[in-house]
């Protein structure tokens, strides 16, 4: 096989990607506790449109629990109404994922808020359906007027909020009718401005009209906004949008993510920082083991949580891991590969639901796929991704390498200053993990438990839970 060709940019509009845009602005914002805050503080500046694409949401999260009374509502549901309220000509569109409704029935006043809502003139909430049998919409999305749009992992919904402390315990992390306690919880989005903000809209509004037949206009010019203290990783720089869309009704199946995937390995030179909730896609475990068999290929660092959620998710990912671990690491002949788990302080497992790539010093890329088959080719999902080209380079690299370093001092409780060190001094982002690793707050080395059961395994081995496409996917 030929070598890749390093002056090619890795990212290219209908292959790698479906849009790039200039964006004005890019920030990343590591968990939920600052994108929510976020959240509150710009949409009561929209004028005209703020459209909200998602897996899930719940109207009576608090955004902000240690908020001051400032007159501002807290929770969603009550916040949203107010900024309608107080803005004359804002319209307010909330695009959520069908089989969501089966957790929003057990979920108190839920339904009734909804209700009203979709009766309400200026704000709808619609049931995304538009998709094969089986599959999800799992995009998150919001876009403020085409000026301010968000992108990445993070669903507004219960059990998302925390702060980058991961505390073993908190009494802030509560669900809100139930008030019971849920446990350490680690995510990643991004904000963005400028035109890639209105192609996140663009995007937003076709998934509208395609699960609700309705067309969207746009804004319209509207004033720039952009939130108070979020320092930008990138300014004046080009992003691309990338999308994995099943093939559904007479639109064509859509696999751009998982084209960047196998880019972005293939092209990787010295390291691999990877961040998802799953590691079950046969097609990247197959082309990190060929990286892995090279006598100078890179070190290929991931961050999973330490279990799946729930017994039939854990059955079917947790086999997947376990069955492609063996894979890679049967490959891994100069021991470059680590899979690692975060605890927090007190060892409580911190989950992982951040969904993050990071190559070299090249390439940053945050979004809603996950690394296993569904995000591949079934269900829809959005990334965001930048690449370190042209005039503003330099500087770009230095902010990418400088993410990846606080998301690892984040993990392993150290500063980022001793994380840079340590890589400088092994010049190795394995061996500086392996080295800061420890008690407390820290990576932890992820070892497969035994899968023995027959039953598991060939549930592993199917497609039922995991399928690669429409083609693949059960539908009785």
């Amino acid at each position: 096989m030929s070598s890749p060709d390093p002056t090619r940019p890795i990212l290219r509009e209908g292959e790698t990607c479906w849009r790039i845009a200039r964006a004005d602005r890019l920030a990343v914002i590591v968990d939920a506790a600052d994108y929510f805050a976020t959240i509150r503080e710009v949409v009561r500046h929209a004028k005209r449109s703020v459209l909200f694409i998602g897996w899930d949401f719940d109207t009576r999260i608090e955004l902000e629990p240690d908020a001051e009374e400032d007159g501002v509502p807290n929770t969603l549901g009550a916040y949203l109404e107010w900024v309608v309220e107080k803005t004359p000509d804002l319209q307010v569109h909330l695009l959520k994922w069908d089989l969501g409704i089966i957790e929003t029935l057990s979920r108190g006043s839920t339904p009734l808020v909804l209700a009203d809502w979709m009766t309400n003139e200026r704000i709808h909430m619609k049931l995304d359906h538009a998709h094969p049998s089986g599959a999800a919409h799992h995009q998150k999305i919001v876009v403020i007027d085409d000026v301010l749009a968000f992108c990445g992992g993070i669903d507004i919904t219960a059990k998302r909020w925390d702060t980058r402390s991961h505390l073993d315990e908190d009494p802030r992390r509560r669900r809100p009718t139930s008030k019971r306690h849920y446990g350490p919880w680690h995510d990643i989005t991004t904000a963005i401005s400028g035109e890639a903000a209105k192609a996140l809209g663009d995007l937003a509004r076709q998934r509208w009209f395609d699960a609700t037949g309705e067309t969207l206009e746009a804004p319209g010019p509207q004033a720039p906004i952009w939130p108070s203290g979020l320092e930008p990783i990138a300014a004046g720089h080009p992003a691309a949008i990338s999308r994995t869309l099943p093939a559904y009704k007479e639109r064509e199946e859509v696999r751009e993510i998982e084209a960047l995937y196998l880019e972005v390995i293939a092209r990787a030179k010295k390291t691999l920082y990877i961040e998802s909730q799953y590691f079950a896609s046969r097609r990247i475990a197959e082309a990190m083991a060929t990286r892995l068999r090279e006598p100078d290929g890179p070190e290929i660092v991931v961050v999973n949580p330490h279990t799946a959620q729930g017994w039939l998710e854990e059955k079917a990912m947790g086999t997947a891991r376990a069955r492609l671990l063996r894979l890679v690491r049967d490959a891994d002949l100069h021991d470059r590969f680590r899979l690692y788990t975060p605890v927090a302080e007190a060892g409580t497992h911190i989950y992982v639901h951040a969904k993050v790539v990071i190559m070299d010093d090249l390439l940053l890329r945050v979004g809603s796929s996950n690394m296993n088959n569904r995000s591949m080719g079934f269900d829809t999902e959005c990334d965001v991704s930048i690449e370190a080209r042209g005039a503003t380079a330099p500087e770009l690299r230095e902010r990418i390498v400088g993410l990846r370093n606080d998301l690892l001092a984040e993990h392993l409780g150290r500063s980022n200053a001793e994380v840079e060190e340590e890589i400088q001094a092994r010049s190795s982002l394995v061996g500086a993990i392996d080295a800061l690793s420890g008690k407390g707050r820290s990576l932890v080395p992820f070892e497969a438990p035994d899968f023995s059961d027959i039953v598991e395994y060939e549930l592993a081995e199917t497609d039922l839970l995991d399928p690669e496409s429409t083609s693949s996917s059960w539908t009785g």
